[in-house]
Formats: structure tokens, sequence, C-alpha cells
């Protein structure tokens, strides 16, 4: 674990472990070949992508890869999709991510953005912007959000989260997930199949789902065609899960209403990206998540696991392989 994890989490850790031999571990030290367990917290990733990955973080993904003994990681996002992940998975090491931790987060960032759209409100901060006063009655009413539907796509404790907060404000839900399930009072659950099918009734498509063989490319231009034009989407999944350039078209054709998008196909957002200009679109970069209170949450689902391990039970919250 990192210089700063070890510092913080050095006592609970004793008290997890007791009287069983241990020592904390910094990817720099020699030692960290020997590793069994590796903790991957926030502060090691930084401000480095799955694509662009810098020297720190990059130090860590070399002692995880250099140690053979390696039993498990833990890793503090809810996705194991990042290439060092998945060559550890193909090597037979678990990883156990922290999946809910910062859901809440992610959801209120994703209701925001679905408001921020419903309500125009790209229309009136350019308006701002050119000291322009131009009330909404001018421009095109909004619509009621009471009574519109989602399309939720993923239902974990992100895709749940979302759920619930739009049932709070009059939205029913389409649920689309691995497995159908039995209809709840104002949602139904479909299986991934059927994707096509409940597509043309979304006023909102929400991506919540996990990035795998099944969901990366999920909507494509076929998928956008199918959604009303008065659509907005959603994005807190993972960029690949859409098809980047078909969704610029649909945004600039108009072919959709708007999009607030947290991620992207590929991370930090090119500069030269259409996507920064377009005015019916709300970006953030891949910050729906951050709060100050997610370290802490992290760091107990650690120490669950940790306490796990040491008894021989089995871990929580293990990523499925990305290929599945």
């Amino acid at each position: 674990m990192s210089g700063r994890a070890a510092a913080q989490l050095a006592e609970p850790v004793q008290r997890v472990l007791g009287n069983r031999a241990h020592a904390l571990i910094a990817p720099d030290d020699p030692q960290a070949a020997w590793a069994d367990v590796a903790f991957v917290s926030r502060d090691v990733t930084g401000a480095s992508t799955k694509h662009r990955v810098l020297p720190p973080t990059q130090q860590m993904y070399d002692a995880l890869l250099r140690a053979e003994r390696l039993q498990w990681v833990h890793i503090h996002s809810a996705g194991a999709d990042r290439p060092v992940y998945v060559a550890l998975q193909e090597r037979g090491v678990p990883i156990a991510t922290s999946s809910g931790a910062n859901a809440p987060v992610v959801a209120q960032s994703a209701l925001l953005g679905l408001l921020a759209l419903a309500r125009h409100w790209p229309l009136l901060l350019a308006a701002q912007r050119r000291h322009e006063w131009a009330p909404l009655i001018t421009s095109g009413l909004p619509r009621d959000l009471h009574g519109q539907t989602a399309v939720v796509v993923g239902w974990g404790p992100v895709g749940r989260e979302i759920g619930r907060l739009l049932q709070a404000i009059g939205l029913s839900l389409i649920v689309v997930r691995r497995t159908a399930a039995a209809p709840r009072p104002g949602m139904r659950t479909v299986c991934d199949t059927e994707l096509h099918e409940v597509l043309p009734r979304a006023d909102w498509l929400v991506l919540a789902c996990p990035l795998t063989q099944r969901t990366e490319g999920l909507v494509g231009a076929r998928e956008l065609a199918l959604l009303p034009s008065h659509c907005g989407i959603v994005n807190v999944a993972r960029g690949e899960v859409i098809v980047q350039e078909a969704l610029v078209e649909a945004l600039r054709g108009r072919r959709i209403a708007g999009a607030y998008l947290d991620v992207f196909a590929y991370e930090p957002l090119p500069a030269d990206s259409p996507l920064w200009d377009l005015p019916n679109v709300i970006l953030t970069p891949h910050s729906a998540g951050f709060s100050d209170g997610n370290a802490e949450r992290v760091a107990r689902m650690f120490l669950d696991n940790l306490g796990r391990w040491s008894r021989g039970e089995a871990l929580a919250n293990l990523a499925r392989p990305v290929a599945s």
C-alpha cells in the first residue's frame, strides 16, 4: 500500500490481524515483490486514468505485476477494468472492489446531470455568460419530469441508488440487467437481450453498468436511432459502453436531446473532442464519484476484507472478470 495509506491504516490493520505477523510495504520497497495482499487507495491512482498512467501510479502497477505471491488485491474503485487488474485476474489473482462506497455520490451526480438537462440548464448558463435575459418561455418550455420513463442499464449499487432517486421525483423505471426479475411498483426489469425493445420508451437512458465484453459498445448508432428525439443520456458507467463517434453524431444532429457524460472512450478527453463544445452536452472529468467521505468508506471495506482473508473466509465484492 502507499505510504499515506500505511500511515493511516497501521493501527486498524494491527487490530484486524491481531498477533499475526505482518509488515506494511510501499510499492518502491524491494520486499514488495513478496507481498501477499495489496491495497490500491485513491491516492495511488491520483490524476492517472486508465489510458494515461502517471509514474507514481505505474510504480504501484509494476509492483503488483512483480508480486508473484500476491493472493488478492483490494482497489478503491467499483470497476476493475484497468489493464493491470485484468492482467492480474488472468493470472488468477482475485480483485476485490469498493463497489458501493461512492454509490450515493455517483447517483447524486447522475441526478444532477439529468435535472440540469431536463431544466435546460445549458441554455440558461450560456445566456448568463452572454449577460442575456433569456427566460425559458422564449426558447421552449421544459417537459414535466413526473411520469417520464428512465431506462437504467445496470442494477448494482449505483444503478439502484439512481433508481431510488429517480422514482422519488416521479419517474418510472425500466431496469436492464443481466437477468430479468419480477416487476415492482413503478419499475419493470428486463434482460439485457431486450434492450432494443425498451429503448423507444426511454425519456432518459441512464448507463450505470460495469464494463465487460457484454457492455462494451452496448450503445451504438443502431441503439441511438431507437431512442426518441427528446431522450437524454446520462453515462456514469464507462466511456466504452457508448460508441463515442455515434454519440457525437446523434448529438450534433439533435437525434437525441442531450447528454450528461462523466466518462469517455479515452481519458482525459482530448482537447479537440467535439464533445467539449456541443451545446446539448454537460461533461465532467470522471468526477461523479468524488467526495471527501469516500476514503474512509473504502478503508472500511478493505479492513473488512482483510479480516475475512485472515479468518479464511470468502472475500466480499470480488470483481467479475471483464471478459464475462
